[in-house]
């Protein structure tokens, strides 16, 4: 059983994780419109990866003999100036998963509730890997800047991104 502050905190971010999906597609579609079909792929992939995300903490409230609890999801920001506004935006959302994952991890500690205090390093790895991927993104991106043929070539190497839970 899990103590009411943290299931309401776990069920919030399993939401938070399916919004993150929502976001990815928002900028994948934005990426497809602008015919950036590499990038889009990028962005279909994240998004697979934060519903992954969504369900490896629904199974978890599952698991400790609770009710995943599903909320409305806002809209997704949609308009965007360029690809690199896509890559920012993406770290600034990942850099508030974060956020609440260390907020998360508080209330496991104030609670003792060490079984989620190892479920949640899980993630706090894994947030580790996803702003270092956002950085390097973006860092890549200014470095091209209005090189076509190299964004060109860029593209066709996030086109080949393909997500695996096993990885």
């Amino acid at each position: 059983m899990l103590d009411k502050q943290l299931l309401d905190a776990l069920n919030d971010q399993m939401n938070h994780e399916f919004f993150a999906a929502h976001a990815y597609m928002a900028m994948a579609a934005y990426c497809d419109y602008k015919s950036y079909d590499g990038f889009a792929n990028f962005y279909i992939e994240q998004a697979k990866e934060e519903r992954f995300h969504g369900q490896k903490i629904y199974d978890y409230i599952n698991d400790r003999g609770e009710k995943a609890e599903f909320k409305a999801l806002d809209t997704p920001k949609v308009e965007f100036d360029s690809i690199l506004q896509t890559f920012e935006d993406g770290l600034k959302q990942e850099q508030e998963v974060t956020r609440r994952f260390y907020n998360l991890s508080e209330i496991a500690n104030d609670k003792k509730d060490y079984a989620t205090i190892s479920f949640l390093n899980w993630f706090l790895d894994e947030q580790v890997e996803e702003e270092s991927m956002f950085e390097t993104h973006i860092d890549y991106l200014k470095r091209i800047g209005n090189d076509s043929n190299t964004l060109y070539l860029y593209e066709k190497e996030l086109a080949a991104r393909t997500f695996s839970e096993e990885a």
